[in-house]
């Protein structure tokens, strides 16, 4: 074995010295240097060269195709399933459309799917004016525009175009 300062004086980018690969698969340091150089030194220092699959090299290239051949064959053969996702997406469209043609049809007709409120409960009184109510507004510059009630007793709507106003009132 080598030492890791001749290791770094000799290595160059693509060495295939038995001694200097065998120094890399040892020393830390030295592979993280030689990695700088020549990233491809870290395979070539796995090394295996000398390896032969079970059976020869022509046994391992047979047993490669013969897996091609099935999964080419298992990709070709395609077995359909009984729900897809078109028939269940298209279901369920229909189940829509008959249930929105149902609400249509009770409605129109009158008859009341939802069933009536309860009336036992007191009533809740609530405010529910969120800006300021104006009693009176008297201004030179201001349109004032009165909506009658359409009801007897109903709500009047009053609407007050001036400049000079807030823009939150």
């Amino acid at each position: 074995m080598i030492s890791c300062r001749d290791f770094r004086a000799g290595f160059t980018a693509a060495t295939a010295d038995p001694k200097m690969l065998e120094h890399v698969r040892g020393c830390d340091l030295c592979l993280d240097h030689a990695a700088a150089i020549d990233p491809d030194i870290v395979f070539r220092a796995i090394g295996g060269g000398e390896l032969v699959p079970p059976g020869g090299v022509d046994a391992f290239v047979d047993d490669v195709m013969r897996q091609v051949r099935v999964r080419s064959a298992a990709n070709v053969v395609n077995v359909p399933s009984r729900f897809s996702w078109r028939k269940l997406s298209a279901a369920a469209a229909m189940a829509a459309g008959v249930t929105g043609a149902a609400l249509v049809y009770h409605y129109e007709r009158g008859t009341r799917v939802i069933p009536p409120p309860v009336t036992d409960r007191p009533a809740v009184v609530a405010n529910l004016t969120t800006k300021p109510v104006v009693e009176t507004y008297e201004s030179e510059n201001a349109t004032i525009v009165e909506v009658p009630a359409s009801e007897p007793g109903g709500a009047q709507v009053v609407m007050i175009f001036d400049e000079s106003l807030p823009s939150d009132l």
